[in-house]
Order: C-alpha cells, then sequence, then structure tokens
C-alpha cells in the first residue's frame, strides 16, 4: 500500500460519514474504475475527485473542490417555519459537484482538469443535477433545534433523532443528514432504508400518520395507466409512504415538493381505480362535480379555515392525506384530521362533524354562485341555513324542531339527524363515497327536479322519497292537499281546487327551501316546514300579499298566486302539516 493510499484509508475512517461500505463501489467513484457511466478517462484515483491531502481548501475534510461562489435559489413555502438560506457546510461541497456549474474534473490538486469520458464536463442532466434552483429540493443549511421543532408541531425533538441522522456542528440540516456520499447500501446514497419512509419519519412526525391509509395500504399499481411509482423500487402504497405524493428533489410541484404541479394529479394518480379500488377521477367528469381542476396553487394548508380569496376546491380542502382514512361513522375515516367550522362560526381544528367540514366553502365564503331558485327569502350562507334556532331546518346540526312527521321512514324518527352525504352525494350507489361528482345537480345522490311543472314520480323526486314515505306524501298524511299540489290531480284524499289549473303538477322546491330558513331573515309563523316560495312560480294574491302562515298543528293559511289561482288566503285545516324530519323539507314537508 503506497504512503498516499494509507492516507485516504486513515481520512475516511477520520470523516463525519459512517463508512459502513466501500465507495468504491459507488457512483461516487469518478475515476476510471467507477461503476458508474460518469467517470474519468484515465485518472485511477478514486478520493481525489473530493479529497486531497495537500493544498486544501479552508473546508474540512480535506476538501479538494473550490466553493461554487454562486446564488442560490432556496426552497420556500407558505408553511415553512425554517429559514433555509444560502447553503453552507457540507450541503455546499455536495454543490460543487451537483449544481452542475464546475467541472467535474476540476480539483485544487491539479494544475489542469482530470479528462472524463464521453466527453463530459459538468454533472450531466438528470436527478444528480440540482441546479442553482433548490426551490424545488429539500431544504438544507437551517437550524433544527427545539425552537423549529415546537414552532412546526410536527417534527421531531432534534435530541430524539436517530443515530443515523446527523445534523452538523453547528445544528444544522445538511445534505449529510439523509445522504452519506460514502455509502449506497440503501440506494441513492441514503443513511438509512427509506421503506415506509423510515428515513422522511426520522424528522417528520404527521399528525395521525400511523393509521393512515397512506402508511397502512398493501395496495398495488395494476399496470394501467401512468405508474405511480417510476423512480421507486417498492411496489405499495404502505412502503412508498410519503413517496406517493413528495419527491425530495426536483420536484415539479415546488411548495411542499409534490411529485405533480396539478394539485389533484398527486391524488388521482393513484384514485383513478388503477391503485385505489374505487375511480374517484371519473367522478369529476360527471356533470355536476366539484371542482378541483379549475384553480391551481390556490390553496395552501395555513389559508383561512373560510376558503376565500380565492374561493377554491382541491382534493386537500376537504382530506388530509397525512390522516386520511377508511371508515365510516361521523366524520368518516377519509376526513379525519381536517378542519372546519362549527354552527357558530367558530374555527374547528379537527371536525367531529361532516356539515363543518363543508361549512368551510359554503358558509361566509365570498363570491359563491348565485341561488339555483329566486327564493322569496334568499339565501347563499348554509351555516345561516342549518343553524338550530331557525323556524325550519333540515336537521344536519341537531335534531328538528317538529315533531309530527308521519312520513318519515324508519329508522328515522323525529330526533334523527342527516349528514350533508345523505344528499349531496355519488348518484352511483357502487362508486365511491362522497360529493366528488353526479349526473345530477348540485351534486345529488338522487334525483330532484325543480323544473315547475314537473309530473311526479317516484324518480322525479328520489332524493325526497329516500326519507319520506311517497304513499304517505300523496296520501295527504302530512298535507291535506300534498297529492293535488304535486300530481296537480288531486285523488288519494287530497280532494278539489279544480286540478291546479290544467293538471300542472309542482315540484317540492317551489315551496319547500331544502336546507332552511335563517332565523334572521324568517320568522316561525310564515317560514315553518322550511316553506320558501319560488317566486318564478309563486307571485303575491290579488291583495298584493305573498306568504304562509301556520295556524296551529296540521292547520294553515296562503296568500298567493300559483298557476292561475289566487289563494287570498286559502285555509288549510285539519289533516294538514307533518314536516320533514322536524323542520320540513323537499316533499315530506307538510304546512303546519
Amino acid at each position: 500500500m503506497t504512503r498516499y493510499h494509507t492516507f485516504l484509508v486513515l481520512l475516511l475512517l477520520s470523516l463525519p460519514f459512517a463508512v459502513s461500505a466501500s465507495v468504491v463501489t459507488t457512483k461516487h467513484n469518478l475515476s476510471v474504475s467507477g461503476p458508474g457511466s460518469v467517470r474519468a478517462s484515465q485518472e485511477s484515483q478514486v478520493c481525489i475527485f473530493c479529497h486531497t491531502p495537500h493544498n486544501a481548501s479552508p473546508n474540512s475534510p480535506l476538501w479538494n473542490r473550490r466553493d461554487p461562489g454562486g446564488s442560490y435559489t432556496p426552497y420556500s413555502s407558505s408553511t415553512a417555519k425554517a429559514s433555509p438560506g444560502q447553503p453552507t457546510g457540507a450541503s455546499l461541497l455536495c454543490l460543487s459537484c451537483h449544481d452542475g456549474t464546475i467541472a467535474l474534473g476540476e480539483v485544487l490538486s491539479r494544475s489542469s482538469n482530470i479528462s472524463m469520458r464521453s466527453g463530459i464536463s459538468t454533472m450531466p442532466s438528470g436527478p444528480g443535477r440540482l441546479g442553482t434552483d433548490l426551490s424545488d429540493d429539500h431544504p438544507v443549511s437551517f437550524t433544527y433545534n427545539n425552537t423549529l421543532a415546537n414552532q412546526n408541531g410536527e417534527l421531531v425533538n432534534p435530541g430524539s433523532l436517530p443515530s443515523d441522522v446527523k445534523l452538523d456542528s453547528n445544528s444544522r440540516l445538511q445534505c449529510t443528514a439523509c445522504h452519506d456520499p460514502h455509502d449506497n447500501s440503501f440506494g441513492k446514497f441514503l443513511v438509512k432504508n427509506n421503506i415506509r419512509s423510515g428515513l422522511c419519519t426520522s424528522c417528520h412526525d404527521k399528525n395521525h400518520w400511523s393509521q393512515t391509509a397512506h402508511s397502512t395500504s398493501t395496495k398495488r399499481w395494476n399496470g394501467s395507466g401512468e405508474n405511480p411509482w417510476p423512480n421507486s423500487q417498492w411496489t405499495t402504497v404502505r412502503d412508498n409512504a410519503c413517496l406517493n405524493c413528495h419527491q425530495p428533489h426536483s420536484a415539479p410541484g415546488r411548495q411542499r415538493l409534490l411529485k405533480h404541479v396539478q394539485e389533484e394529479d398527486n391524488c388521482l394518480v393513484c384514485h383513478n381505480g388503477n391503485v385505489a379500488s374505487k375511480n374517484i377521477e371519473n367522478e369529476f367528469n360527471k356533470f355536476s362535480q366539484h371542482p378541483i381542476s379549475m384553480r391551481t396553487g390556490a390553496h395552501s394548508p395555513n389559508e383561512s379555515a373560510i376558503v376565500n380569496s380565492p374561493r377554491h376546491v382541491e382534493c386537500v380542502d376537504c382530506h388530509n392525506p397525512h390522516a386520511a382514512r377508511s371508515g365510516s361513522g361521523n366524520p368518516p375515516g377519509p376526513l379525519t384530521g381536517v378542519r372546519g367550522i362549527n354552527i357558530s362560526g367558530g374555527v374547528m381544528s379537527t371536525i367531529n362533524s361532516e356539515y363543518q367540514l363543508c361549512f368551510r366553502c359554503h358558509s361566509s365564503s365570498s363570491g359563491k354562485p348565485a341561488p339555483r331558485t329566486n327564493r322569496q327569502i334568499s339565501q347563499t350562507n348554509t351555516r345561516l341555513e342549518f343553524t338550530t334556532n331557525n323556524p325550519s331546518f333540515h336537521p344536519v346540526a341537531g335534531p328538528g324542531r317538529n315533531q309530527n312527521v308521519p312520513s318519515l321512514i324508519s329508522p328515522l324518527n323525529t330526533s334523527s339527524t342527516i349528514k350533508c352525504t345523505d344528499c349531496h352525494n355519488n348518484d352511483n350507489s357502487n362508486g365511491p363515497n362522497g360529493p366528488h361528482g353526479s349526473s345530477f345537480e348540485p351534486i345529488l345522490k338522487r334525483q330532484y327536479l325543480t323544473n315547475d311543472p314537473t309530473p311526479e314520480s317516484a324518480s322525479a323526486y328520489a332524493l325526497c322519497y329516500q326519507c319520506h314515505d311517497r304513499n304517505s306524501i300523496l296520501g295527504n298524511e302530512s298535507f291535506s292537499r300534498h297529492n293535488l299540489h304535486i300530481t296537480g290531480m288531486g285523488g288519494m284524499g287530497g280532494g278539489g281546487m279544480g286540478g291546479m289549473g290544467g293538471n300542472l303538477s309542482t315540484p317540492c322546491n317551489v315551496c319547500h327551501d331544502p336546507h332552511g330558513i335563517s332565523g334572521t331573515q324568517g320568522n316561525s309563523t310564515n317560514n315553518s316546514k322550511l316553506i320558501n316560495f319560488d317566486r318564478s312560480v309563486v307571485s303575491p294574491s290579488s291583495s298584493g300579499i305573498l306568504r304562509f302562515e301556520s295556524t296551529g298543528t296540521f292547520s294553515g293559511r296562503c296568500y298567493l298566486t300559483c298557476h292561475n289561482q289566487n289563494h287570498n288566503p286559502k285555509e288549510y285545516p285539519g289533516g294538514m302539516g307533518g314536516g320533514g324530519m322536524g323542520g320540513g323539507g323537499m316533499g315530506g314537508g307538510g304546512m303546519n
């Protein structure tokens, strides 16, 4: 062994890297004997490309390359608590090759550059060439201390880092926290095996992560469409873990290092039926859907709980990918760990009911579309519509007010509550659950026709009839004129009124407002049982009055003109009322 080689052995043993395998067998052997495609034409010395015993730079360990000296664009994001600046320490040493600005053969101990094969000079294009724009790479050269861990809330305390993940002498996280340049035992020169993101979770302690589907699922790619893991040796969701969505270097989605620029593509590459069993991607092609492809880069995890500026919807506005799991309940497993707004308008860091998530966009957000129905009382804030001190409401935030609802289908009763997704959901019962898309607007589980007139049928008002018994409604058990109004024919105990002026059948929607009527706008006399008339169909009576008045249980009167019938007023005593699940609703309502 020559004196030079003896020196190199001693040098390597003294380095702050765990030298458990030989660099000779890795791509970092740039000598003529190296196994990679990038190597010298004739140079036989292995370590000279990085180290020299004489004339070294001031940087340890006996560094044989000059400082790149350029300016870098560091990683940044709206949620970053660390403040990475220009690279320092070991990271800057790595970049003397990996930024592609200095020739690989340019070393301080030689007066001329070492010649490389195939005319290669600097690091060739590919995953190893990071460039000077590091905004798409995991941040480096920042201080990782207790203060940072506490501010972030989901970082491991630096004192608890595993022994193979090392910070530098100034407590900064450098490239060498994840990479050992002399040992490629785990691939990509990682300091430990990253199967199931063992390296990532050495620092990142995401809430709920251990139980999420992304850390436990054994689903595999079926070979159709895009390969979700083109650069991975692992073939299941569980084994890829963080790498299902994130790419530590040269990430297309720079903020949060996402594998795809379009936020939803990071989800749909698996949730298109080729990995996950249900094809959610197809749902967003339906007639009515949450428009996830409408905007890019609008969402930020630390944005206001009320989605504004601009109003938008992305998969991660409803789902926390670090927490989502299978399972039912309220909220169901896929909604675990998401923020919301409670019925009083307060922010919830973690929802405990599904409707609280919906209120993020469908309560006081600006930029909401105009109401689909021209109501006598107009309201687009669903939180105000579902408030439990309202004159009437569907029982989403709490049981309803009406205790006389003969149309309810068991097991529903007047103490029941329902969820938003009982109405707004996939129209295909065999498809993925949730309000991703539907053939029925606005993302309805079943058909609910609102155009006047609409011939009554089980399918026309299938949404109402899933909770309210059709025979009960048409049998006038809750309102003596239900059959007449809905079918335009009377019958089944309905009685006269001359067929509503030519047998015109009136949709449930003409009289009933399906969410509720805000107590700040309506009152218990005129707006019980979700009565809130459609002004495009109903107009004032001959005396100029437009209202319904409740006069007691199963009785009331109307002042209005509808289908050329003048009610000024029209009294409805006896056999009238019912309401819908404690507040009236969408065909089961009644008018008491």
